[in-house]
């Protein structure tokens, strides 16, 4: 075998000691097994080592195949458990309430904004009269008295600014339960 694949193998077996000797043994001799089948397929170090990815993240792969697929108690694994069930449960009391109020309210405050302040331009420009119109108030910067027309300029700029911001926590929403769901699965 070629110097450089015997530097990734002491590469991945330096990220595999916290797994007892004979398992790391046992995974060693499977990726040189398959280091040497790639290599009669005609493979070139730097490809198997392409194929194969970064010493650390085979290794990474290797613990969590070896944390899912354990049999009966295991005092790492159950504490490696109740760690993400805690963290998960606590983050998941502020972060999912949160996301999931802020993405709808910003979203549809993001294309009402600009709805009323073009009802509002409409009514004072056209003279319509329309009750409450009063009421509607486009404040900037303390400033109240802005007219009509620059009022609708600002609350469609503020409407797509909000808008924005609803889905991009709407996004956020969804990407913590995907994340938090695949490192459940994969230590469970």
């Amino acid at each position: 075998m070629e110097k450089v694949l015997k530097s990734y193998l002491e590469k991945v077996s330096k990220y595999l000691k916290r797994i007892p000797a004979s398992e790391r043994a046992d995974i060693i001799k499977e990726i040189e097994s398959d280091m040497s089948e790639l290599q009669n397929s005609g493979k070139t170090s730097d490809e198997i080592i392409k194929r194969l990815g970064t010493p650390q993240n085979l290794a990474k792969a290797y613990l969590g195949d070896l944390l899912g697929t354990g049999t009966g108690f295991n005092m790492k694994r159950f504490l490696t458990i109740c760690a993400f069930y805690s963290i998960a449960g606590f983050s998941g009391m502020i972060i999912i309430p949160c996301l999931a109020i802020i993405a709808p309210v910003f979203i549809v405050f993001g294309a009402l904004a600009p709805v009323l302040a073009f009802v509002k331009m409409a009514d004072s420009i056209l003279g319509l009269g329309i009750p409450y119109m009063e009421n509607i108030k486009i404040v900037f910067n303390g400033i109240e008295g802005l007219s009509p027309v620059m009022g609708f300029v600002f609350s469609v700029i503020i409407g797509v600014l909000l808008y924005m911001a609803g889905m991009g926590a709407w996004k956020l929403l969804l990407a913590y339960c995907r994340k938090t769901s695949s490192i459940k699965h994969k230590i469970v």
